[in-house]
């Protein structure tokens, strides 16, 4: 899977694992054959002893590692759906994503450097974040950010035996290039507005008392296929 930014048409059709609208990581099929040796030399290179990583991974590709996040990219964390909604507007109307990976039912967007800083300030600024006055925020919920200082546990490298355990930690947009193009925080932004406005329109009628109710779920209309040769 490419993660670097690209002019449409030059990259060959690829796709990330489209995720279901209830979303579960443990149900999402496992496949990490985007991660390159570039994608992982650029995720070691993040870490004081880049050696030392690449060869954890080489005696252990299907552990995951702790990184530190601040030098070559912060990590915004957001709770699994709304992860889920932010990703299809970069897909869908935006210019695309950077690595993105699920891991404990949240989705991790790798973003540039400087991100963890800038994006709540933003987000506050627009009135968009935790406990704004206006209201506009009360949809979207707290975005963790991580910067210098912090760490994050990225995805093992290598797909687990095949033996039906539950999976909580996997790539759904993987690296595979030394410099992969990564999301600004005024980007992130433009996703979470357009998440919680999406989230707004698709919010489900109380039935009225007394009406038949069935039993049948709708029909998932976000599902989708992140397709690399969209991307801006």
């Amino acid at each position: 899977m490419k993660s670097d930014r690209n002019p449409a048409g030059t990259v060959p059709h690829r796709a990330v694992e489209p995720l279901p609208y209830r979303f579960d990581v443990s149900e999402v099929a496992f496949d990490v054959s985007g991660v390159t040796s570039e994608g992982a030399t650029w995720l070691a290179s993040a870490g004081g002893y880049p050696r030392s990583t690449r060869a954890l991974w080489a005696d252990r590709p299907t552990a995951p590692v702790v990184i530190p996040c601040g030098s070559a990219f912060d990590v915004v964390s957001a709770p699994a759906i709304f992860g889920r909604r932010m990703l299809d507007r970069l897909w869908d109307e935006g210019p695309g994503s950077g690595p993105v990976a699920a891991h404990r039912g949240r989705i991790l967007l790798f973003a540039a450097p400087g991100t963890a800083q800038r994006l709540p300030s933003l987000l506050e600024w627009e009135e968009w974040g935790s406990g704004g006055t206006s209201g506009r925020g009360s949809a979207v919920p707290p975005l963790l950010c991580h910067g210098t200082g912090d760490a994050v546990t990225v995805p093992a490298l290598a797909a687990p035996p095949a033996d039906g355990s539950r999976q909580d930690s996997r790539w759904l947009v993987a690296p595979d290039t030394r410099a992969p193009w990564l999301p600004t925080p005024e980007i992130l932004v433009w996703a979470a507005v357009r998440a919680d406005r999406r989230a707004a329109l698709r919010k489900i009628v109380e039935p009225v008392p007394g009406a038949p109710i069935s039993i049948f779920p709708p029909p998932d209309q976000d599902a989708k296929v992140y397709d690399v040769s969209r991307r801006r």
